[in-house]
């Protein structure tokens, strides 16, 4: 008799977190290895790049739609070696003036501002640019 009493009351309750389950997993904040911002000049620039570790990327401009799409092995490998030299050190101070390019980097929970690329942000930047340039085009 207590089955009988059971069952349809632990049924749906069973059914809605095994339902559930799968969509929290989906939900799963990805790790980011290197989130980049350029941004500024007379273009007005807003260019932004997250690479995430398990090599895909989210690319964004000033306009259009965010893009989702991951790196061939090579440019993934070709990155990370990058980022092995990069020094990210400290923000830089605004210039005076107009028409200066603001680059972003966070990489190891460190956020720093640049407007001159130190030599160790140089191969880094180049390769986010790269990425940005091939991948970016909402389909």
């Amino acid at each position: 008799m207590w089955r009988i009493v059971l069952v349809p009351v632990l049924l749906p309750a069973l059914t809605v977190s095994a339902v559930q389950a799968p969509a929290q997993a989906a939900v799963a904040p990805k790790k980011v290895l290197i989130d980049y911002w350029k941004q500024g000049g007379f273009a007005g620039l807003n260019d932004h790049v997250v690479v995430y570790a398990n090599g895909c990327v989210r690319l964004s401009h000033r306009t259009g739609p965010t893009v989702d799409k991951c790196l061939t092995g090579k440019e993934e490998r070709r990155l990370r070696t990058s980022l092995k030299g990069l020094k990210l050190g400290r923000s830089e101070a605004t210039p005076q003036g107009a028409d200066f390019l603001k680059y972003t980097l966070v990489y190891k929970k460190h956020r720093v501002s640049r407007y001159t690329l130190p030599p160790s942000w140089q191969p880094v930047v180049q390769q986010l640019d790269k990425i940005m340039v091939k991948y970016w085009a909402p389909d």
